[in-house]
């Protein structure tokens, strides 16, 4: 349903109006008294409010409000919006506290509000919120004491008072707003709704999040930031990033993965950029809606200054950016331009004796170099420099520019003009050169992901929900038997039937037939314990490696055996498995999965073995999966670097590593009675990858 009645409603309903001065219904109700259209005081102890006629309920009012802002105690409010219901109104504010944050009591009130609005099709922001402003409709439905600058960023946040702050802020850095929306509780309108609604909006150019939480509907969330990113920046900027909240799991893959590092890796996959500060928050909306992304990670740096320019190049490269390094073509033109004593490198140092003249013909030179995917002017004010000559011609090469094109005017009154100018021609202006550095980075970043959201659209359109029956009948079976954790063999099995390789394994459940499995299968062997209860076998001495012949199976068998009784009851030794034992060279890596609350399966990926958590190399993705979007979840961890080859080692089959990826988040997306799954480790070669070890727990 349109949230169109929250932010151009024809008519309003202030329920809880007063003449109170400093009550949050004075407050509000001043604040409506610049919109157009007619507003009624609703208030069944007064007959009027600030000279104008009150009603003493919302059924009394002469025209049905489109909008119906509530600011009267909690216990009040189900009520209330069954009122408004039934008299017609589209949208509720609730403005009032004292709902689920205060506990039991206050969330049956805020569930009975919520299934008032359901009933009648009313859409409700709150409860707990500041409100909100349309400035370009003169909507000043909050109680904020001031009213937001008309412009092309829509804010959303759970924080009502960051909301007041972040006006004051955006007064004196002149930051305009389509829309000021605190969300509240969000009961009912969530993050994806407003994302889709302000997605549509023509006043809206993008879109800024401060958000506590991701709310009840994550996919929700998840599905409108897909939808609207690629054609709007959306910039978020999450608090709580600690994961002391994420639940315990057995698994590598669980005890690895925490709430915060999931959503990361959401944001990532939808296109949406993640940012640390609330300076940044704005900035990057204001430059992702002004400048060109970057195609690459190439930045040319022109100054008239050796230090800044040596800053801006730590923060380019700390932040995962490059120099770019210029064509000779470049270096030709910049000598015929410049003194002797120019840098002869990149950053490009023009001299403190620049003219306008100089340092704009060396900005145009080095911008038409194919090897910079982006440029960064830097000026200090010095005795021969104009500041604001200077940014006239930097303005005017910003017409015509294919690649972003940021600045760093360095100083106070001097440069005032000359960054005024700038950013009336659209470029950014920063005041110290590692600022805008980072903000290149920050752009790369975003191309980066708005790539991943092309992926992810791409995996989801060409997603069959092919699953093989024969999954569903394996779990099926475990779960009739009572268990939620598989055998390795059974692991092994469902691997197999889902289309990725395993190691050839085999059941023993006494000596001899230990002995007869690895005479099949051919030596070495690898033998492991086999227990229906036991986690992680390598723990209690439960795998015994490189087998050579029948004496040495038969002594690990009993060495497995005896281990496990004395840490866990021979009641923990089911017997052992026995497999191939794999002597090419090659990478163990980890592959796993485990279950989000909000999120649902996450994906694990990253350096495994025996030190999986020593090492802590890993990244994490959502499905569903193509190749490409396979691949760029590898090339996240350090390991992938290793997995190219060299030092005479040959690269991985990443065919083959990709297939085994597209694979496996397939098979957890859509048989969601796997709650955790680890392959540790995958074995990839130059020949190929080999789950050589599997856990998987179900459920119900």
């Amino acid at each position: 349903m349109s949230l169109a009645s929250f932010f151009q409603p024809r008519s309003i309903a202030l329920v809880g109006a007063t003449e109170r001065e400093g009550s949050v219904g004075r407050a509000i109700w001043d604040n409506l008294r610049s919109f157009t259209g007619p507003v009624f005081p609703v208030n069944a102890k007064h007959a009027e409010v600030c000279g104008v006629r009150a009603f003493p309920k919302i059924a009394s009012l002469p025209e049905v409000p489109e909008l119906v802002i509530i600011v009267t105690p909690a216990a009040t409010v189900p009520q209330l919006v069954e009122d408004a219901g039934i008299a017609g109104a589209k949208a509720v504010v609730v403005i009032s506290a004292g709902f689920k944050e205060t506990g039991a009591e206050g969330a049956k009130l805020e569930a009975e509000a919520l299934a008032a609005a359901r009933r009648h099709g009313v859409r409700l922001i709150g409860p707990n919120c500041l409100g909100l402003m349309n400035p370009h409709a003169g909507l000043n439905a909050s109680f904020a004491s001031s009213v937001a600058r008309p412009g092309r960023v829509a804010f959303l946040s759970q924080s009502g008072a960051l909301c007041t702050a972040i006006l004051d802020w955006s007064h004196d850095q002149h930051v305009g707003f389509s829309a000021f929306v605190s969300t509240g509780a969000m009961a009912d309108v969530g993050w994806g709704d407003l994302i889709r609604h302000f997605g549509a909006d023509p006043h809206t150019g993008s879109i800024v999040i401060y958000m506590e939480s991701v709310g009840d509907d994550a996919s929700a969330f998840l599905a409108a930031a897909r939808s609207v990113a690629a054609e709007k920046p959306i910039v978020v900027i999450k608090v709580g990033r600690t994961s002391e909240a994420s639940r315990a799991a057995a698994s590598h893959t669980g005890a690895m993965t925490g709430s915060d590092a999931v959503l990361d890796a959401a944001l990532r996959q939808s296109g949406v950029l993640r940012v640390d500060t609330i300076e940044e928050l704005f900035d990057m909306a204001e430059v992702l809606a002004k400048q060109p992304l970057p195609a690459g990670p190439r930045l040319a740096i022109v100054t008239n200054a050796g230090g800044p320019g040596a800053l801006a190049t730590d923060a380019l490269v700390l932040g995962h950016g490059a120099l770019a390094d210029l064509s000779a073509e470049t270096m030709a033109e910049l000598n015929a331009l410049l003194p002797a004593s120019w840098s002869h490198h990149n950053p490009v140092d023009v001299l403190g004796d620049a003219d306008a003249a100089r340092f704009a013909q060396a900005l145009r030179i080095v911008s038409r170099d194919r090897g910079v995917d982006g440029v960064l002017a830097i000026l200090t004010p010095q005795a021969m420099t104009h500041p604001t000559d200077i940014a006239r011609e930097v303005a005017q090469i910003a017409q015509k520019a294919e690649k972003p094109l940021l600045a760093s005017w360095m100083g106070a009154q001097s440069v005032m003009e000359g960054r005024a100018i700038l950013n009336a021609a659209h470029v950014p202006t920063y005041d110290y050169p590692d600022e805008a550095a980072h903000a290149f980075v920050r752009m790369r970043e975003h191309r980066m992901r708005l790539l991943w959201l092309s992926e992810t659209q791409s995996a989801h359109a060409d997603d069959d929900d092919a699953e093989p029956p024969q999954v569903s009948e394996m779990i099926s079976a475990v779960l009739r038997s009572g268990r939620t954790l598989m055998t390795e063999q059974e692991a092994k099995q469902l691997l197999q039937v889902a289309g990725i390789p395993v190691v050839e394994t085999r059941a023993a459940y006494d000596e001899a037939a230990a002995v007869a499995a690895a005479e099949a299968i051919g030596y070495p062997v690898a033998v492991k314990l086999l227990s229906d209860t036991i986690t992680h076998k390598s723990d209690c001495g439960g795998v015994q490696l490189n087998l050579l012949n029948a004496t040495a199976v038969q002594q690990a068998w009993r060495l497995i055996r005896d281990n496990v009784t004395h840490l866990h009851g021979l009641g923990a030794f089911d017997g052992v498995t026995v497999q191939r034992m794999i002597t090419q060279k090659g990478y163990e890596l980890i592959l796993g999965t485990s279950t989000d609350a909000q999120f649902g399966p996450v994906l694990l990926f990253g350096a495994g073995g025996t030190l999986v958590e020593v090492l802590q190399d890993r990244a994490l993705a959502l499905p569903p999966l193509n190749h490409a979007s396979a691949r760029r979840w590898v090339e996240q961890t350090r390991i992938s670097r290793v997995l190219h080859g060299g030092r005479g080692q040959p690269p991985v089959d990443f065919a083959a590593l990709d297939d085994v990826l597209v694979k496996f988040a397939r098979l957890v997306q859509h048989e969601r009675r796997i709650v955790e799954l680890d392959i540790n480790p995958l074995l990839a070669t130059s020949e190929g990858v080999l789950a050589l070890d599997a856990r998987v727990v179900v459920r119900e």
